[in-house]
């Protein structure tokens, strides 16, 4: 098993680093940072914005490092750590989040609507408007999923291999999601 997939080795460098050891820290990102760049330039499908991602990530995981209790948990924390850096970073570079959403996650909302009047129109931003803060109520891993399918268009397969879930977990989360999303519609009504 090589050290990247080691989470054994890992963890003893988190503990290390939590006592002070920067070599600890420079292995760690060395061991870490392929996985975390390329998880950010498929979120963010900008080489730029990656980096940015990637070096926020590392600051926040530096920082907080010593919150982590439980060591062999840290690559599952730097995944979460990516995803909401990313997150953040989609949410304040995107000013039309609609044209990224898959039509079938749009179908919860509402029908096709292609020859839609101003009035439609407005109503169908509110319904986006609404779907974004549908998405912001679910759970983390449910959130990740949903916005790595149907915003990146990642294939299941794809999810899987990034983010260290099985399959069945991530097509768990995926319908879990979209029901979350459909009774925040629900309710809303």
């Amino acid at each position: 098993m090589s050290k990247e997939l080691d989470h054994k080795y890992i963890s003893g460098l988190v503990v290390r680093l939590q006592h002070g050891d920067m070599d600890a820290f420079t292995q760690i990102y060395g061991l870490t940072y392929n996985k975390v760049y390329n998880y950010a330039r498929h979120y963010l499908r900008d080489d730029y914005l990656a980096q940015d991602a990637v070096q926020e990530v590392f600051v926040l995981a530096y920082k907080n490092i010593s919150k982590l209790n439980d060591p062999t948990l840290f690559v599952a924390w730097l995944n979460q750590i990516s995803f909401h850096v990313c997150h953040d970073i989609s949410r304040k570079n995107s000013k039309d989040y609609g044209a990224i959403i898959d039509p079938e996650l749009l179908e919860i909302i509402h029908d096709d609507k292609e020859d839609i009047n101003p009035s439609a129109r407005t109503e169908h931003a509110e319904e986006v408007s609404m779907l974004y803060e549908a998405i912001d109520t679910l759970p983390a891993h449910e959130k990740q999923c949903i916005i790595l399918r149907y915003y990146n268009d990642m294939k299941i397969d794809e999810i899987v291999s990034m983010l260290g879930y099985s399959k069945s977990s991530v097509k768990r989360y995926l319908i879990s999601g979209k029901e979350h999303i459909e009774n925040y519609f629900r309710s809303r009504q």
